[in-house]
């Protein structure tokens, strides 16, 4: 037998025990020494097994190291499959986390046992993939397909004790997993209790899955392995069991193929990297144990959330007395939140809103804060009288951070004695719920200073991107030719809904103006203003927006936006906008002309990948991964795809390059091809390559 897998007889109970740290991945090694333990134990004249994981954690799932490679027998399949046929009763024994492949050994045992705090779950959606262990053949067959298909196609993970009421597992116990899985296989054999098939269970009654198919598809706006795995279901129930998990296989081999698979993987690959700076190696952060934040608004309550929820003691200033208690509910509301959803038993919750949370309006009270966030309004005067308190009563070594959005970072930590201590941290509103972090980093903070950024965003469970210094960072810039170009289309004969239309279909959760209604067409409006004295007059400027906010029409905070939004709840299209745009239209003598979807995503993509390019060359973004994170995490941009510039990679340089030069005919200024596309397409090289 392999190393990974240790074997004891203990009596009539043969042990196999996964020892392949950190998370017992299911690796060939791993594989084939279940597959020998099994064999062993027959021979060996045991009547029962016991499979359990060494360390945290029950399997975790495949073996990350194999990803891309060929497979190698024994396959998961034929071992998951292996281990139900032994005429021995086998239990699993789970703790920590047995997901995917991990869950498809545990159901191809005869019992299962947990932990309370065991987690499970078939996760293989989020990666482009579905089940290929027998995961869609056995679950509906014990849990019936209704609920098999909502553990399936969102890849959730489940608790042990939703497992233990949908009957995944079938008992719950504290202590080891060893002692508690062994004391288990000892009661069923001295019960007489049978050996249990899950194979060998009646099939469920189908449902529609035409139906439910199409509604999966729509609800993952265009990822196909969740509706794919609603057919492996379905094969559960019209096909005898060999024949259902031949059927899945297919199914599974069919999305390994597809271009989302890669865009996924490429995802998963990336949030594992993005940390991993040079310039951050042997850097340790500094301590951090108390957080500083200023301004209580949506996103400073939302950042003290999440420090609180991570274990960081805050301490929130605000102006004024009114103010740090309008902070505070906000802070209560959000964690009231996670109560209900059960991330919090109320003792925490007491606890968070009591010794955890300190309210001030003295900044004398952050003289012992490890790290201060200001999250007051984006306005360069007010952060820098900001900075200037901080610097002032803030203890030597604390790191001092701005919030801000689009302003420079090197002019804010200029008016401090202490440049090196400060740097940008860009959470994404509400910042206890979007996982984006950009970290800016300015021409003076000190390594450890960044180093704690990143230590900080691990803390909070957040994907942490380095960006250096410019207007809007990275996302932010992006994000600002992505709404110029839809502003142009619009004024040049389309309508918002088209342009939103055209890019939900492309993957978005929401095109650009519904998102700006979300927001606020104030906030958008603001930041141009700030930008009329810098703005490149040969730029053409769509002064559309600006109409929309002098007519108070901010979005759906007041009502009415791009769209109206009619108390009994939804949007709705307004023919009065339509009626703005063609009167501006006129004004600026444009010939109108329709535009189809895919002419609105192209521009619009295309338009995005021509600023990111730009960024990447001129080392805003450390990489092109760095670039398909920010838009995904914190852009809505469809995962499945990979991120924007791996999307461009699918595309190619010399494709993008070909789109721009068709676009400069109208506009030289705004389609100008950046540096980069034209070196890449010269040289045949990839963006991933840049």
């Amino acid at each position: 037998m392999t190393d990974a897998i240790g074997y004891e007889l203990l009596g009539d109970i043969a042990v196999l025990t996964a020892q392949n740290p950190p998370v017992n991945a299911l690796g060939y090694d791993v594989r084939t020494g279940l597959w020998e333990g099994i064999e062993r134990a027959e021979k060996d004249g045991a009547r029962a097994v016991l499979i359990y994981g060494d360390g945290a954690t029950f399997f975790a799932g495949a073996d990350i190291k194999e990803f891309g490679k060929p497979p190698k027998e024994p396959y998961l399949p034929d071992l998951c499959t292996r281990i139900e046929a032994s005429p021995l009763i086998v239990v699993s024994s789970m703790h920590g986390t047995a997901l995917g492949g991990g869950l498809e050994i545990a159901l191809g045992s005869h019992y299962r046992i947990a932990v309370p705090s065991a987690r499970m779950g078939l996760p293989e959606v989020l990666i482009g993939v579905m089940p290929g262990a027998g995961g869609t053949q056995r679950l509906p067959r014990l849990i019936g397909v209704e609920r098999s298909l909502d553990i399936i196609t969102s890849g959730r993970q489940i608790g042990a004790r939703e497992a233990l009421d949908l009957g995944i597992i079938d008992r719950i116990e504290d202590g080891a997993p060893r002692d508690i899985g062994l004391a288990y296989a000892r009661e069923l054999l001295a019960s007489g209790a049978p050996r249990r098939a899950i194979s060998e269970m009646p099939a469920p009654e189908p449902v529609d899955f035409d139906a439910t198919y199409e509604a999966v598809l729509k609800k993952g706006r265009g990822q196909l392995s969740p509706a794919v795995a609603v057919r492996g279901v379905q094969a559960a129930c019209e096909l005898p069991f060999a024949e259902g998990m031949k059927r899945e296989r297919e199914l599974f081999m069919e999305l390994m193929a597809t271009d989302q698979r890669q865009g996924l993987i490429h995802a998963f690959f990336a949030e594992r990297a993005v940390g991993k700076l040079p310039e951050l190696e042997g850097v340790d952060p500094r301590p951090l144990a108390e957080l500083g934040v200023i301004g209580g608004g949506t996103m400073g309550a939302g950042i003290a959330t999440a420090a609180l929820l991570s274990g960081l003691g805050v301490i929130m200033l605000e102006m004024s007395a009114e103010a740090a208690q309008a902070a505070r509910g906000r802070i209560e509301g959000n964690l009231q939140g996670a109560l209900k959803r059960g991330k919090i038993d109320q003792a925490k919750f007491d606890h968070l809103t009591g010794t955890a949370l300190r309210l001030s309006t003295d900044y004398d009270a952050l003289k012992n804060a490890d790290l201060v966030i200001e999250a007051v309004f984006e306005d360069m005067e007010v952060k820098k009288q900001v900075f200037g308190k901080l610097d002032a009563v803030c203890k030597p070594g604390a790191v001092l951070a701005t919030n801000t959005s689009y302003l420079d970072v090197n002019e804010i930590a200029a008016i401090t004695a202490r440049p090196a201590d400060v740097i940008g941290l860009h959470f994404f509103s509400p910042a206890h719920v979007m996982k984006l972090l950009e970290i800016v980093v300015a021409d003076k903070s000190a390594p450890d200073v960044v180093a704690t950024g990143f230590a900080l965003g691990k803390r909070l469970g957040k994907v942490s991107v380095r960006a250096g210094v410019c207007d809007g960072f990275i996302g932010n810039r992006i994000l600002a030719r992505y709404r110029e170009a839809a502003d142009t289309v619009m004024m040049d004969g389309s309508n918002p809904w088209e342009v939103d239309a055209a890019m939900v279909e492309f993957g978005y959760p929401m095109g650009p103006y519904e998102a700006q209604d979300l927001s606020g067409l104030d906030i958008a409006h603001a930041n141009r203003r700030r930008q009329d004295a810098t703005r490149d007059p040969a730029r053409r400027y769509i002064p559309i927006a600006d109409r929309m906010v002098a007519e108070g029409r901010l979005g759906k905070k007041v009502g009415v936006g791009w769209y109206r939004y009619p108390g009994g709840g939804g949007k709705v299209e307004d023919p009065l906008v339509e009626d703005l745009v063609r009167e501006e239209a006129h004004y600026a003598k444009v010939a109108r002309r329709a535009f189809t979807g895919d002419e609105i995503r192209t521009r619009l993509l295309i338009a995005m990948i021509n600023e990111a390019a730009a960024i990447l060359d001129e080392g805003i973004a450390l990489s092109a991964a760095d670039i398909d994170l920010v838009t995904v995490a914190g852009y809505g941009f469809p995962r499945w795809r990979g991120g924007l510039m791996h999307h461009a990679d699918t595309l190619g340089p010399k494709a993008v390059l070909e789109a721009l030069r068709r676009f400069a005919v109208e506009d030289p200024v705004a389609w100008k091809p950046a540096a980069l596309i034209e070196r890449l397409a010269a040289e045949g090289k990839s963006f991933a390559e840049a």
